[in-house]
């Protein structure tokens, strides 16, 4: 096979549109964790399972664009930030759809049932998850312009503050993890003592989703930073 001018490899494209195509999968993903859990909560597992099914795509394709950014990305120098970086970048991307892929088999595959006076914050919770990573991926939006504008300039303030805003609403997610765990306590000597085990697991599980978008954020602000 022939390799590229050298010229072709020193101005290699951008790389920032295939890391936005990923963070934006890893999104699509996780958003749709409430109207899954609404589904369990009315016990529809026919629609829980579609639902499932579409997370576990949404999952393989971020696993997809992630190999692919791997493989393609360039080594030229005359990127604004090192090639390491923008891999560990989409690396920190990848724990969300995973995670949210983990939520998803546990709850089907032991067709957990959640009692239903903690569904609103269940649902709270999850929403709340998404707002998290909805948050990642509008920042991960504005990358092209620092590309551009080599990492100086307004677009800095606007991702900053950005990036503020995720850091509450990740920290509304562990206060909210705080009174389902509370919540749950005050019931679980009445329930299946296995069944307890699994349900505190899930309620760690969905707060790392927001915990994972928070990381996204963390590795944006080091680009920054640099």
């Amino acid at each position: 096979m022939s390799k590229l001018p050298i010229f072709s490899q020193l101005f290699a494209k951008s790389p920032v549109q295939p890391i936005q195509k990923h963070m934006k999968a890893a999104y699509e993903c996780a958003s749709h964790l409430p109207e899954f859990f609404e589904a369990v909560l009315d016990d529809d597992w026919k629609k829980a399972k579609k639902i499932g099914t579409k997370i576990r795509i949404l999952e393989s394709d971020a696993d997809d664009l992630k190999r692919s950014i791997r493989l393609n990305l360039p080594r030229s120098l005359f990127m604004p930030v090192s090639r390491t970086d923008l891999l560990e970048l989409v690396q920190a991307q990848d724990k969300i759809p995973n995670r949210t892929k983990d939520v998803v088999g546990l709850t089907l595959s032991r067709h957990m049932q959640f009692p239903s006076e903690l569904g609103p914050l269940i649902i709270e919770l999850a929403s709340k998850t998404v707002s998290a990573s909805q948050l990642a991926f509008e920042a991960l939006k504005e990358l092209d312009e620092l590309f551009h504008s080599g990492f100086s300039g307004s677009e800095i303030d606007l991702i900053t503050g950005m990036l503020a805003e995720l850091n509450d609403v990740e920290h509304e997610t562990d206060v909210l993890q705080g009174k389902l765990r509370d919540a749950f306590f005050s019931i679980e000597k009445d329930l299946n003592p296995v069944d307890v085990m699994f349900f505190y697991r899930m309620i760690e599980w969905i707060g790392e989703i927001a915990d994972n978008s928070q990381s996204v954020g963390n590795r944006l602000l080091y680009l920054i930073a640099k």
